[in-house]
Formats: C-alpha cells, structure tokens, sequence
C-alpha cells in the first residue's frame, strides 16, 4: 500500500531533530484553521494519531477555559492525520458528521488521540469509517469524547 504524501512527510521528518514540529508547522500552512489551535502532532501511525495543544489566550472562551469548538477543530486533526496514515493513496475521505460530549472543563492543554479499533479493507466500494476520538488535559482526565465519521471512496 502507498502512503499518502501527508505520511510520507511524517515518516521522513518525524525521527530527525525537529522533524516533528516541522511537520506540525507545515500541516498548518496546508490547512490554515488548524493552526489557530497550536497543534503538535506527537505520534500518527495507520490507525493512531496524538496531537496536543496548549492551553492559550486565543481557544479561550468566556470562562477562560479551552473554548469547546477549539476542542473539536483539535479532535478534527487527529481524525484527519490517522485518515492520512490509514486511507490508502488509491483512495480519499472526507468527513460525513461529528458526535461530540463535553464531559469537563477544559483547563489545560489538551491531548487528542483518534483511534481506530481495526482498519477496515478499503475496496472499490465508498465505507463509512468512523473514528472514535478522547480528549485528555494534562492529567489525563477526558474533557472531550466523540466520533467523527468519514466516507471513504476509491478515487476516480
């Protein structure tokens, strides 16, 4: 299976000095909204991201905690970085819908890890996937949980 160029980045910079922040920076000039988060991609392998950020002035919200939708876009990171590492390069995905909880304040940095409990096959049919993701802060009490789904289909 070919890795997407996205993967194919990270595992040429991600063992380098370094290489893990400039991955992180260069996902942000690709996808600008990412940035607003801070976002440091941590780990991503097929089926597997972790990616953090620190709690700052800009994902604050009126109670000066990490503001809920700042949570999501970091769950939307991790959900897309493992469908980077997962989805075949014959293939795309795109997101279909997000199920989310709140279940604390957030008041730290937060820890974002998607995962998958197996990857599917991916075939000449479209598959609905959907992954689940847990929102951690510091300590690593879960602050965030949900599912975002995607639809995967061979490309054209």
């Amino acid at each position: 299976m070919a890795d997407s160029p996205t993967f194919a980045m990270w595992r040429r910079l991600a063992g380098r000095p370094g290489g893990r922040r400039l991955f992180s920076a260069a996902m942000c000039l690709r996808v600008p909204y990412f940035r607003t988060v801070l976002p440091s991609v941590r780990e991503l392998r097929p089926g597997y991201c972790e990616v953090t950020a620190p709690k700052w002035w800009g994902v604050h919200n009126h109670i000066g905690t990490f503001h809920a939708i700042a949570a999501c876009n970091l769950a939307e990171i991790a959900m897309g970085m493992l469908a980077e590492a997962t989805v075949p390069a014959t293939h795309r995905w795109l997101p279909k819908g997000m199920t989310v909880e709140y279940t604390a304040k957030a008041e730290t940095g937060l820890r974002a890890v998607a995962e998958l409990p197996e990857i599917p096959e991916f075939g000449a049919d479209g598959v609905e996937l959907p992954v689940p993701f847990i929102i951690s802060d510091t300590h690593g009490k879960p602050v965030v949980t949900g599912t975002i789904a995607i639809w995967v289909t061979r490309k054209k």
